[in-house]
């Protein structure tokens, strides 16, 4: 592991947490020997269920992408274990992915239209106003839809925003209920 930022939330980093996080992601670095950087927040926070209590996130910079995890423990040291599991599991399935994508070519996965029930939950408008309680930013790194796949894949979501390679423009990958892939680009006119 080459750099990490590790921050800390209501929380004072010890040097014995400093060194059992660099341990740990020293050890993903035979899973991908191409780790630019990470970043780690452990965090303390007041709740109820004390097994939730303590928080770790990592995020793993790889060239082609990242690699993410957020895992929640009683026990600091047993959630960055956790983190670490989460990470490694991740980066295995991610450099088998890559490995294999490079040994055979794939067809591009055909783009299927978006699939939503736009009238569920219109019952209980009047009681639920929704509205943007979180927002993210990132940057869009240019790949193919096959690569949104497998970044969409390492970070465990449904769906994945990214630009495309050919194209320059943005597309969503997303996982259909029959376990196949969908792609939705903007047509150019």
């Amino acid at each position: 592991m080459h750099i990490y930022k590790l921050s800390g939330r209501n929380v004072e980093v010890t040097d014995a947490m400093r060194d059992y996080v660099q341990e740990k992601l020293t050890r993903l670095d035979r899973y991908n020997d191409q780790i630019t950087d990470a970043r780690v927040t452990l965090t303390v926070r007041d709740v109820r269920d004390s097994g939730r209590r303590n928080r770790v996130e990592v995020q793993l910079n790889v060239p082609s992408g990242i690699i993410r995890a957020e895992e929640h423990h009683a026990d600091m040291y047993a959630a960055i274990d956790k983190a670490s599991d989460v990470l490694e599991r991740q980066l295995r399935k991610f450099k088998t992915r890559y490995l294999k994508s490079r040994h055979e070519v794939t067809p591009q996965p055909e783009p299927g239209p978006a699939e939503a029930d736009v009238n569920a939950g219109l019952d209980d408008v009047s009681e639920f106003t929704p509205e943007i309680v979180r927002m993210k930013r990132f940057d869009m790194r240019p790949m193919s839809p096959e690569d949104a796949v497998a970044q969409m894949e390492a970070l465990g979501h449904d769906f994945y925003v990214f630009m495309h390679m050919q194209t320059n423009t943005c597309g969503v990958v997303y996982r259909r209920k029959d376990g196949h892939y969908g792609l939705i680009e903007p047509s150019v006119p």
